[in-house]
């Protein structure tokens, strides 16, 4: 099988982020191809001078046009190839989480981090979630689904689909039961000592966002009985942590969406914590510049808006946007309270957000004092070679 794969030729100078294993073939960087390759078809990527780098998966239709697998010519990427994939990825959460509430609600295969490029897997208890964003691996889904079945044995896997993959990998699949059991509405999780109500058939993304586990306790640390914002809140996550952990006399919960306001109340009452939790119902722009003209002040402010930007294009009004944002809710923070700012806009670097955040003390007249620079929980690994999927921002601050 493998001798018979197509070639994909690189173009000279190009080929050292491949042989430095980054997963993302660009049609730039291609010269030509040898052979007649299929969406979806295993080739075999050389550098111009016909040394072997790697074998991945054809896609004319992505911008990627070879997601890249396997760096070891004696390792195509057959079954066997996927089933060791699987299992060391499924064996990592096992051993971090060691049989906690985790390994049962964590993300069990992060894309590229697990070398399992387009393919994501969240675990909800008995179910699994997957989504993908890869044409070849969708192409492949009962041979691997299979496998995570066998190492897993959930009672039903979920489909998820992602905004845009029809048109950026040519993908044509749909949101719906793959295999298995049609999962619970909602499932619950328990996550920090809390319990939350998840609806993997219509939440946002793929339902519940793991990344931010470990920094919703660790802002909770700084609560120590005060008052809290919750901008964004979806499901109430950074909210309630705050309230159980943190002692928060009072949370304001702001979302612009009336169905993550339900699902963050309907978690608020399951926690017995409703008392102290307030929802918002609103744009969290306008609703801080409400709070701001109204005199408000908050010991703790959380900013954890959705992706501001998808492409290089947009970089420049993101980082606006974020300005903007880290300025209002300044503006509501009282002096030395304590400031939550997060992106997980990929493209928005490190070095980029605090050069943002600097720009807005200066423009508040306000110190900020950066205490911890934090990233996703250990189920959302870093590929080093693929710092891209270094996406995750999360500084807890005081001003």
């Amino acid at each position: 099988m493998s001798s018979a794969a197509p070639t994909i030729v690189l173009k000279p100078r190009k080929a050292l982020p491949f042989f430095s294993r980054h997963p993302w073939v660009f049609e730039g960087a291609i010269a030509h191809g040898e052979g007649e390759a299929t969406p979806g078809q295993m080739v075999r990527v050389v550098s111009h001078e016909r040394k072997f780098i790697a074998w991945g998966l054809w896609n004319p239709t992505s911008r990627i046009c070879v997601r890249l697998y396997s760096w070891d010519e004696g390792q195509p990427l057959d079954e066997a190839f996927w089933r060791r994939q699987i299992q060391a990825a499924v064996a990592m959460r096992r051993e971090v989480f060691a049989g906690g509430d985790p390994e049962r609600a964590c993300r069990v295969i992060f894309s590229e981090a697990d070398g399992l490029s387009g393919m994501t897997v969240d675990r909800y208890g008995d179910w699994l979630l997957v989504q993908w964003t890869s044409l070849a691996l969708a192409q492949r889904e009962e041979m691997l689904l299979r496998i995570l079945n066998e190492e897993l044995k959930p009672r039903g896997i979920w489909r998820r689909t992602e905004k845009g993959m029809a048109e950026a990998e040519g993908l044509e699949i749909r949101d719906g039961l793959a295999t298995g059991e049609q999962p619970p509405r909602p499932i619950v999780i328990t996550e920090n000592e809390l319990q939350f109500a998840v609806d993997v058939v219509e939440g946002q993304k793929t339902g519940f966002y793991y990344d931010q586990r470990d920094n919703r306790r660790a802002a909770a640390g700084y609560v120590r009985g005060g008052r809290v914002l919750d901008t964004f809140c979806y499901s109430g996550g950074f909210g309630l942590a705050a309230l159980k952990h943190g002692g928060a006399k009072e949370v304001v919960a702001v979302d612009t969406s009336a169905a993550a306001l339900e699902l963050a109340r309907r978690n608020a009452e399951l926690n017995g914590l409703a008392d102290r939790m307030r929802f918002v119902h609103e744009d969290v722009y306008k609703q801080l510049e409400v709070l701001r003209d109204a005199g408000e002040q908050f010991d703790l402010v959380i900013l954890d808006p959705p992706k501001m930007t998808r492409t290089r294009g947009a970089l420049e009004r993101a980082m606006r946007g974020y300005q903007s944002l880290n300025k209002l809710g300044l503006s509501v923070l009282r002096p030395g309270g304590i400031l939550v700012t997060c992106s997980c806009s990929g493209l928005v670097d490190r070095t980029m957000f605090e050069e943002m955040l600097a720009g807005v003390a200066l423009d508040t007249n306000r110190r900020i004092q950066v205490l911890e620079a934090r990233g996703p929980a250990a189920d959302h690994p870093l590929a080093l070679h693929c710092p891209e999927n270094a996406y995750l921002k999360c500084y807890i601050c005081r001003a």
